[in-house]
C-alpha cells in the first residue's frame, strides 16, 4: 500500500476502533482486530472498509458468513451425534449415555446459534440493550431446555426408585413425579427468562395477590384434576395398560397425567379424560377380573327325545369339566331351561381363565366347536326359527 492509502486507512481504522469504544463492543475482540490488522494491512482493505450505515463492508461479510457458518456446524453437530457418538453409546452397559446424548442433541445444536447470533450482532456493532436481553433469553431458555430434556434423559431412574416406594404403580407415580419435576423447569425458566427483561417475578407473583379471587377460581378445575390424579393413583383405580370402561367410554389406558388421563379406544381413537371425572365415576375395570364370563343359550330342535337332551347335557357340562381353559372354581350352569318357539333351549354359564380378548375369542371358539360336536354325535341338530302349519281338512271340491 502507498503512504496516502495506507494513511487513509489508518484513520478509517481509528473511526472503526471509535465506533466499536462508543458502543461497548466487548464479543469476541479477537475477531474484530483481526478485521482491523487485514484493513490496515491488506491491499483491499480500502474496499472493505467503505461503510452502510456507519458499518464496514468486510464486518457486515463476515457477519453473515459466520452466522451461517455456526449453522453449518449446528448441522455438522447433529450429523456427528447421530452417525459417530450415538454407536458409541450403545457399547457401554447402561443406556442412559445414549438417552442423554439424544436429549442434549437439540441443546448442544442451538448453542451453535447463539453463538452465530452474538458474533453477528457484535461485528455489526449491534450490542444494544435490547439485542443483549435477547441474547441472554436465548442462552437462558437453552440452560432450561437442556435440563428438561434429562428428565427425559433420566426417566429410568425416577421408575427405579418409585419401583421400591410401590412396584405396582411405579410407571404412574413416577410419571407423576416427573410432571411436577417438569413444571418446576419451566417455570423456573419463564422467571429467569422475565428476569432478563427487567421484570421482577417476584413482584409479579405479589402483585398475582390481587387477583387472587379470580385466579383461583380460573384454576378450581386444575387443581381438581390435579388431586383427582392423586386420588387415583392412591387408590389404584387405573394403571396403564389396563383395559377400563368409564361411562360411554372403553379401551386402554395410555397415560395418567397430573390433569387427564388418555384412553385408547378399541377403534384407535384416543379420548381424553379429565381425571376429576375419572374419580367421582364408577370404573369398571375389566383386566383385574382374571376370568371372563361365556353366557350363551343354544336351541335344539323339537325332535330332540329327552334321553338325547340329558346326553347332550351332560356331555356339555364333561366337557366343560375337564377343559383347560376353563375356570373350574368360578360357577358352572349347564341346564336344560326352556320350550322356546321353535327350539329347546339350554342355558350354558361359564368363565374362562383368561380376561385377554384374544385368548378369550380362541376359547369360546373352540367351547362352541365342541358343543356343535356334541349335538351332533347326539343325533339332534340345532334349531332355527320356523312355524309348522297343519291343515285338519282341505275344503272338498263340488261340481257344478
Amino acid at each position: 500500500m502507498n503512504e496516502t492509502n495506507s494513511t487513509q486507512a489508518h484513520e478509517i481504522i481509528e473511526q472503526s476502533q471509535e465506533i466499536i469504544h462508543k458502543l461497548d463492543i466487548n464479543f469476541f475482540p479477537e475477531v474484530q482486530n483481526l478485521l482491523n490488522k487485514f484493513y490496515y494491512e491488506s491491499d483491499y482493505g480500502t474496499f472493505f472498509l467503505k461503510t452502510f450505515f456507519d458499518i464496514p463492508l468486510g464486518n457486515i461479510i463476515v457477519a453473515i458468513s459466520s452466522f451461517l457458518f455456526f449453522l453449518l456446524l449446528r448441522k455438522l453437530f447433529a450429523n456427528l451425534a447421530i452417525n459417530v457418538l450415538l454407536p458409541l453409546t450403545k457399547r457401554t452397559k447402561n443406556s442412559y449415555d445414549e438417552r442423554i446424548l439424544i436429549g442434549l442433541k437439540g441443546p448442544l445444536a442451538f448453542l451453535f446459534i447463539i453463538i452465530g447470533t452474538r458474533l453477528f450482532f457484535a461485528l455489526l456493532f449491534l450490542e444494544t440493550p435490547i439485542i443483549n436481553n435477547i441474547i441472554n433469553s436465548m442462552i437462558a431458555y437453552n440452560i432450561f431446555w437442556a435440563i428438561y430434556e434429562l428428565t427425559y434423559a433420566l426417566r429410568g431412574l425416577v421408575y427405579h426408585f418409585t419401583a421400591k416406594i410401590n412396584p405396582e404403580l411405579s410407571y404412574e407415580v413416577g410419571n407423576f413425579i416427573l410432571a411436577i419435576i417438569r413444571g418446576i423447569v419451566l417455570t423456573i425458566g419463564l422467571g429467569s427468562i422475565l428476569q432478563v427483561w427487567g421484570i421482577n417475578v417476584a413482584g409479579l407473583f405479589a402483585g398475582l395477590g390481587i387477583g387472587g379471587l379470580a385466579f383461583a377460581l380460573a384454576a378450581k378445575d386444575t387443581a381438581a384434576n390435579i388431586f383427582g390424579s392423586v386420588a387415583l393413583l392412591l387408590d389404584k383405580s387405573i394403571k396403564i395398560g389396563e383395559w377400563i370402561k368409564i361411562g360411554d367410554v372403553e379401551g386402554t389406558v395410555e397415560d395418567i397425567g397430573m390433569r387427564t388421563t388418555k384412553i385408547r379406544s378399541f377403534g384407535k381413537s384416543l379420548i381424553t379424560l379429565p381425571n376429576q371425572v375419572i374419580a367421582n365415576s364408577p370404573i369398571e375395570n375389566f383386566s383385574r377380573r382374571g376370568v371372563r364370563r361365556i353366557k350363551m343359550t343354544i336351541g335344539v330342535t323339537y325332535s330332540t327325545t329327552s334321553e338325547q337332551m340329558e346326553k347332550i347335557v351332560l356331555d356339555i357340562k364333561e366337557m366343560l369339566k375337564n377343559h383347560k381353559n376353563i375356570a373350574q372354581k368360578e360357577t358352572m350352569l349347564v341346564n336344560f331351561t326352556s320350550f322356546d318357539d321353535s327350539s329347546l333351549g339350554i342355558f350354558i354359564y361359564t368363565f374362562t381363565n383368561t380376561s385377554n380378548w384374544a385368548n378369550y375369542m380362541n376359547i369360546k371358539e373352540d367351547i362352541n366347536l365342541k358343543i356343535m360336536k356334541i349335538v351332533e354325535d347326539n343325533n339332534s341338530d340345532f334349531a332355527f326359527p320356523s312355524q309348522s302349519l297343519y291343515v285338519e281338512r282341505l275344503p272338498t271340491s263340488t261340481n257344478n
